[in-house]
């Protein structure tokens, strides 16, 4: 019988039948590939990856680099040294909001029906997706250090920023499950990005990411010292241009594994027995 004359109750069937790894792999491939050729055709899609870490690096830098840079003992070029490894813990997370939206609009449009209609791993297209948002991510990221170098960023450590990169794509990829979660749930893209506007402001702003957090009332500090944001911009600053990295580091990874062991099966689950 063809895939063509197949009853849905067959359909499912089939779609759901055990996957062999080397299968998954050979999915995972073949939808990474059909993302970046979807990338290609809509060029407008790297936008965010392009323009995000330029207006962010110069609005910060030009507009509070001397104030802030005074009370770290400095000026601007302090504080391109304090806020650019800050930018970088930042990038995996709005990274991670803009799989959530895709995610969202590939179901709304249809996109997502053939892929559960085919007999493929339900988790291939989930991999897929976060694959390639990590190759933005690092997109966005080169861009950032490009632009960082440009306004007087002196890079101190290379294996460090090595070490701070891969960090962040750690979290990154942490996070974006709990996007990819919001992003079955809701019912439109806007609701996915308003959800992740209203939960990421705060840990933004309520963080060591744009400004030290010794002039925070006490028991913002107590928030901040937990806040994973705050974990993974203190780690990447330390890794990049000299300081304290194990307390962050240990709060950056158990952010990290907690976020992946808890969402990635809610994701899939969600992703399977969405009608």
């Amino acid at each position: 019988m063809s895939a063509a004359t197949l009853t849905p109750a067959a359909s499912k069937a089939k779609a759901d039948t055990p996957i062999p790894l080397r299968s998954h792999l050979r999915h995972t491939g073949a939808l990474i590939r059909r993302n970046l050729l979807w990338i290609r055709q809509d060029p407008e899609s790297m936008f965010d990856a392009v323009l995000f870490p330029v207006i962010f690096t110069l609005l910060f830098v030009y507009v509070f680099g001397g104030s802030i840079g005074q009370s770290l003992g400095g000026g601007q070029e302090r504080y391109v040294q304090y806020v650019v490894p800050g930018l970088m813990a930042m990038m995996g997370m709005n990274m991670a909001q803009g799989v959530g939206t895709g995610f969202n609009t590939d179901f709304n449009s249809g996109v997502m029906d053939r892929f559960r209609s085919l007999p493929i791993g339900r988790g291939s297209v989930l991999f897929a997706k976060i694959a390639v948002e990590l190759m933005r991510m690092l997109f966005a990221t080169v861009v950032l250090m490009i632009v960082g170098v440009l306004v007087g960023f002196h890079i101190t450590h290379w294996v460090g920023l090595l070490g701070a990169v891969g960090l962040s794509v750690l979290f990154g990829s942490a996070l974006m499950w709990v996007f990819l979660t919001l992003g079955v749930m809701m019912k439109t893209a806007q609701s996915v990005q308003a959800m992740g506007f209203l939960v990421l402001m705060p840990l933004q702003f309520g963080s060591s990411i744009f400004a030290p957090t010794k002039s925070m009332p006490g028991w913002l500090q107590n928030f901040t010292d937990y806040n994973p944001l705050s974990a993974l911009a203190d780690t990447a600053r330390g890794l990049m241009v000299g300081g304290p990295v194990t307390h962050g580091l240990w709060v950056t990874l158990a952010w990290s594994a907690g976020l992946t062991a808890v969402m990635a099966p809610v994701a899939i689950h969600k992703f399977r027995t969405k009608s």
